[in-house]
C-alpha cells in the first residue's frame, strides 16, 4: 500500500474454522484489490493461519496486513468497513466510525447459504443502537437476489488454460511432489473427520480401476493415519489393492486450486474450499462445518436440492447418498460408493453446467463494490 494513501476497505476477519475464514477474507481482499484497485487493510485476529495458506507471503499489491488484537488508539477508519462472519468490531473503532465527517459503508459478510430465506435478509440494514451507524448484512448465495460467489475475473481463463497446458501442469505436480497415473481415477481429499473416510478408502482399494488419493497435511489425513497406525509423510506412496493412498504438504490457495481442477472428484469442506471446488467444474462432495441442533444440516439439504434439481435420479441418489454418508455419520457400503464413482461421467458433465450458471451471476467482490457506491 502507497505511503500516505488510506485504505478504501479495512476487512476484519477473526479465525474460528480452522484456514477457512482466513481463506475467504484473503480471496475477498485480493479480489477487491487486484479487479476493484481498492487499497484493503486487512485485519486478522491469527495471521499464522493466514501464513498457511501463503506461505510465499502476502506482499500483493493493493493489500495490507495488520495482527488483529488491539487496534491503534488514533486509528482512521476506512470509507468501508466489512467485518466478516459477525466477528464484532471494538467499541473503540465503531465510535471512531461514527467520528468521519461522512460515516463509512459498514458490511457484516455473512456465511455462505443456499437456504431461500437469504433472499429477504441480504442487503438489510440493523442500526447501532450508540451510534445510529448503519450496518448491511452482505449474505453470499446462489441466486441473483444475494451476493454472489468469491470468484475472480480472470478465474476460468486461468483453469482452462492450466487444464490445457501440459507445461503448467507438470510444474504444478513438480511443486506439490504429485505424481499422477494417467490411467487412474483421480480424488482429492480435504474434509474434517469422518467415518465415512475409512469406507472410501476400502471401496477405492476393492475397485476395478487404478484410483489415487490425494490428501493434503489437515485433519482428514490425521484421521486416516489413525486409521493406519502411523504417520503418513507428503512424497511418499501407500498402496492398498487398487488404491494408491499419496500425502501432500499443506499447499497455498493457488496450488490448491489447481489440485481442484486437476481431480475427477473433489472431496472439501466449510465454505472457501467448497466454492472453489464448484468453480472447478468437477464432481465434488462437500463435508460442511458441523453445527449445533444439526443446523448444518438443513444448510447441506438446501445446498442439495438446488444442485440436484436438473441431474437425473440415479447421479442424483448417489450423490445425496455419499454426502449423507459424509455428513451425517451414516454407512455407506461399497456398492453406494461404486454408484457415485459410475455416476462420475454424469456428474461431471453437471458441474460444468454448475459452474457456467453461477458464473452467469456477479460475483460477490463485483457486488459488494457496487452496493458500496449505491446511495443510502
Amino acid at each position: 500500500m502507497h505511503a500516505g494513501r488510506g485504505p478504501d476497505a479495512d476487512l476484519f476477519c477473526r479465525v474460528i474454522d480452522n484456514f477457512g475464514d482466513a481463506g475467504v477474507c484473503w480471496r475477498l481482499a485480493r479480489a477487491l484489490a487486484t479487479d476493484h484497485g481498492w487499497r484493503i487493510r486487512l485485519w486478522i485476529d491469527a495471521p499464522e493461519a493466514l501464513a498457511r495458506i501463503k506461505p510465499g507471503g502476502w506482499d500483493e499489491g493493493g493489500i495490507e496486513v495488520r495482527q488483529w488484537t488491539t487496534l491503534p488508539a488514533d486509528i482512521e477508519p476506512a470509507a468501508c468497513v466489512i467485518e466478516a462472519f459477525a466477528c464484532e468490531l471494538p467499541r473503540s473503532y465503531i465510535d471512531a466510525m461514527a467520528a468521519r465527517p461522512q460515516p463509512p459503508r459498514w458490511f457484516n459478510l455473512e456465511y455462505l447459504s443456499a437456504e431461500d430465506w437469504v433472499e429477504g435478509c441480504h442487503g438489510l440494514a440493523s442500526r447501532d443502537p450508540a451510534t445510529g451507524l448503519a450496518k448491511h448484512f452482505f449474505f453470499p448465495g446462489f441466486t441473483p437476489r444475494t451476493g454472489g460467489l468469491l470468484r475472480e475475473r480472470d478465474l476460468f481463463a486461468r483453469r482452462d488454460a492450466w487444464r490445457g497446458d501440459g507445461a503448467l501442469q507438470q510444474a504444478t505436480f513438480a511443486r506439490l511432489g504429485m505424481q499422477p497415473d494417467p490411467g487412474a481415477l483421480q480424488l482429492s481429499l480435504f474434509s474434517y473427520e469422518s467415518p465415512a473416510i475409512a469406507t472410501l478408502l476400502d471401496a477405492l482399494a476393492a475397485g476395478s480401476r487404478p484410483a489415487q488419493l490425494w490428501v493434503p497435511e489437515g485433519r482428514a489425513l490425521a484421521a486416516i493415519e489413525a486409521l493406519y497406525g502411523r504417520a503418513l509423510r507428503p512424497g511418499e506412496a501407500y498402496r492398498r489393492g487398487a488404491l494408491e493412498l499419496r500425502p501432500l504438504r499443506f499447499m497455498d490457495q493457488d496450488d490448491y486450486d489447481a489440485l481442484l481442477w486437476h481431480a475427477d472428484l473433489n472431496i472439501v469442506r466449510g465454505e472457501d474450499s467448497f466454492v472453489r471446488a464448484q468453480w472447478a467444474a468437477r464432481p465434488l462432495l462437500w463435508h460442511i462445518y458441523r453445527q449445533q441442533d444439526d443446523a448444518h444440516l438443513v444448510k447441506l439439504d438446501a445446498f442439495l436440492d438446488r444442485l440436484c434439481a436438473d441431474l437425473d435420479p440415479a447421479p442424483a441418489q448417489a450423490l445425496r447418498a455419499a454426502h449423507a454418508a459424509w455428513n451425517r455419520d451414516l454407512p455407506l457400503s461399497p456398492g453406494g460408493w461404486q454408484a457415485l464413482f459410475l455416476a462420475l461421467p454424469a456428474l461431471q458433465k453437471h458441474a460444468e453446467a454448475w459452474a457456467t450458471c453461477l458464473a452467469r451471476q456477479p460475483d460477490l467482490a463485483s457486488q459488494l463494490v457496487s452496493f458500496n457506491q449505491t446511495p443510502i
